[in-house]
């Protein structure tokens, strides 16, 4: 079974609750794959809008 993803942030969630935005709402049909360790120092975060460290999607719907 596919990773479910948050639909507010793109992030990867194992639990209940999204930890970066507190929101339940998510999805099992996302695409692509981006790891933040950095969001400060990397352009692609900040293209993205990813503020926090993390696995995250490009895609979800």
């Amino acid at each position: 079974m596919r990773d479910k993803v948050c639909r507010n942030c793109k992030r990867f969630v194992e639990g209940s609750k999204c930890p970066v935005c507190s929101q339940s709402n998510f999805s099992r049909s996302w695409k692509g794959i981006v790891v933040v360790s950095d969001p400060n120092g990397s352009e692609i975060a900040q293209l993205l809008g990813i503020k926090a460290p993390g696995k995250y999607t490009l895609w979800v719907k």
